[in-house]
């Protein structure tokens, strides 16, 4: 599993501190440079925190003379609400061809179709509670037999990492991660975690 990173720092010494593979996460909230196009490296669109058109297409441009090497730019969204993400999603497809499509799967997804041959990955986000179900786990492996990427957002502790690690994630990101040390070196120490209950 690839952990991808949205930092400026050091992505080798990120790696050794994690003691797995990592690449580079680009959001229109931070604006990192692409540091190593030949690396890892996907785009989300910076739903979480609110959308901001203007600062994602610009990115979008910034970074189209690498877009062969981009594992997937998630599709705006609207956080917690499939119905509402995937009307959002039919708005935006067209605007994001030529680029690797996630569909960010949100609260509710298990009752709604994913447009899976319109998309290259899915981009398992929502509630905690959603993203640690196992309908969740569910649209991972469906990914996976599909031959489609999987990305988990916000996982920023050992037992999590572990959690979406044993179910096939391709990759995860985390803020947590991202930024201090002390976290990354609590996932490399990872070992049987407690397991995850979602009540």
């Amino acid at each position: 599993m690839i952990v991808l990173l949205d930092n400026g720092q050091d992505l080798k010494q990120c790696a050794a501190e994690l003691g797995c593979d990592v690449g580079q996460l680009l959001t229109p909230l931070t604006r990192y440079t692409l540091r190593d196009p030949v690396m890892p490296w996907a785009i989300d669109n910076g739903a979480f925190s609110g959308f901001e058109e203007k600062s994602f297409l610009t990115l979008l441009k910034r970074e189209e003379h690498h877009k062969a090497n981009c594992l997937f730019v998630t599709a705006p969204d609207v956080v917690a609400s499939a119905r509402r993400t995937l009307e959002v999603f039919d708005h935006w497809k067209g605007r994001l061809q030529g680029w690797p499509i996630a569909l960010a799967c949100q609260d509710g997804q298990e009752n709604m179709e994913l447009p899976w041959d319109e998309i290259a990955a899915v981009f398992i986000g929502g509630s905690d509670k959603f993203k640690l179900s196992p309908e969740a786990g569910h649209i991972i492996k469906a990914a996976k037999i599909l031959q489609k990427w999987a990305h988990v957002g916000r996982v920023n502790d050992p037992a999590r990492f572990e959690h979406f690690e044993k179910l096939g994630a391709d990759s995860i990101d985390g803020t947590g991660i991202a930024r201090y040390t002390h976290m990354r070196e609590a996932i490399a120490k990872r070992d049987n975690q407690e397991k995850i209950f979602v009540e």
